[in-house]
């Protein structure tokens, strides 16, 4: 179902560096762009949070089509749809028969 993989997204990705409190951090400011075409993006599952201040923190799911994987790990960021999303966790790379067969990944993005 090629017709599912109509969207193109962002990957950046930022190198860690260390602070001045010693502590690693990610450098945004000289963060490497990738585009990757021919992907779908769907919606996962949200949240809400009540706390001092209302947060929503909404889940989305990246998915390549048979036979493509991406260079995708955890700490990196994906822009969809002029929103900026976070990789949640590791990339799942499904394996049928000894053979690649495709990858997900679960994104967040959080407001509020």
């Amino acid at each position: 179902m090629t017709f599912l993989y109509t969207e193109t997204v962002v990957v950046i990705r930022a190198a860690l560096v260390v602070d001045r409190y010693g502590n690693s951090v990610r450098d945004w400011s000289s963060a490497t762009r990738t585009t990757v075409r021919r992907v779908s993006v769907q919606p996962d599952a949200s949240t809400e949070g009540t706390g001092d201040r209302p947060v929503i923190v909404t889940g989305w799911r990246l998915t390549t089509r048979t036979g493509v994987d991406i260079d995708l790990e955890p700490g990196d960021r994906i822009e969809h749809a002029g929103r900026l999303r976070e990789i949640d966790g590791d990339a799942a790379r499904y394996v049928l028969g000894g053979v690649h067969h495709h990858t997900e990944v679960r994104l967040r993005e959080v407001t509020g």
